[in-house]
């Protein structure tokens, strides 16, 4: 079983600094609430500063953060119509994969081995850390659909051994309430009567387990052994099988 890593790096001083610009973007709630405003659809400012209660230069200066470390991206557009037609304006949306990605960041984050002088980035990693996951409504361990039809979807893990699979005609009891189960367009999924892999929480923490599929399954791009239990971390990027019909998950930790 994979023991977790810790990263260090202490010896890289420019990271740290880098590290540290990137959290304070994501200190602010109002940028967060923005990212959540723009999650669905791109808006232009003032549709922003309007959801978010705010005026349009002090909404305008947090996008442009958000902006620059590449969370958010902005494309040409048209505003609503008025009595002198239709203009132009930028609209902002979120860069592909981003909510997934700034996830992924952050654990990643937490397994560094913050240096003896730098204790106010681990406290600004777990505060930050703490507001995303709030804001995203997933405060508790969840898988995170990250391809095909049903991407964006979250799976809360709500008991201690969860299977995954793909839908199964023969097995209807099967709805997905407790276990994850995903539609038929996920073909490359073994269906879940013979399940593709099992999540499990031991003492150790999460795991996940290939159950034999006939596609694998795979933790940050290596192989899991088939019956073998990975270590999962947060951040983690879990793949059942590989290919356009297969399902990408982003494993969410507990809070």
């Amino acid at each position: 079983m994979a023991d977790k890593k810790t990263v260090s790096v202490s010896s890289d001083p420019e990271f740290l600094e880098e590290l540290s610009e990137y959290l304070e973007v994501l200190s602010n709630p109002v940028r967060l609430k923005i990212l959540k405003v723009i999650e669905r659809e791109p808006k232009e400012i003032t549709e922003i500063a309007s959801r978010i209660n705010t005026s349009y230069a002090n909404t305008k200066k947090h996008i442009d953060q958000l902006v620059h470390i590449g969370l958010v991206q902005k494309e040409a557009g048209f505003g609503r119509e008025t009595v002198k037609g239709v203009h132009p304006v930028w609209k902002f949306s979120l860069a592909k994969g981003s909510l997934e990605t700034l996830i992924k960041n952050l654990g990643v984050f937490s397994r560094v081995n913050i240096p003896i002088g730098y204790g106010e980035i681990a406290k600004k990693l777990e505060s930050v850390r703490a507001a995303v996951l709030e804001e995203s409504g997933t405060t508790s361990p969840a898988l995170h659909l990250m391809s095909g039809s049903r991407a964006g979807q979250t799976f809360l893990l709500k008991k201690d051994h969860i299977v995954v699979g793909r839908v199964d005609p023969d097995s209807p009891g099967r709805t997905g309430e407790t276990d994850i189960v995903l539609p038929e367009d996920y073909a490359m999924v073994t269906r879940i009567s013979k399940p593709h892999a099992v999540i499990s929480r031991s003492a150790d923490g999460w795991q996940i387990e290939d159950r034999g599929s006939s596609g694998g399954t795979y933790v940050n791009s290596e192989p899991s052994a088939p019956r073998h239990r990975t270590l999962l971390k947060e951040g983690d990027v879990v793949d059942c099988a590989l290919g356009e019909s297969a399902a990408r998950f982003l494993f969410i930790a507990e809070k």
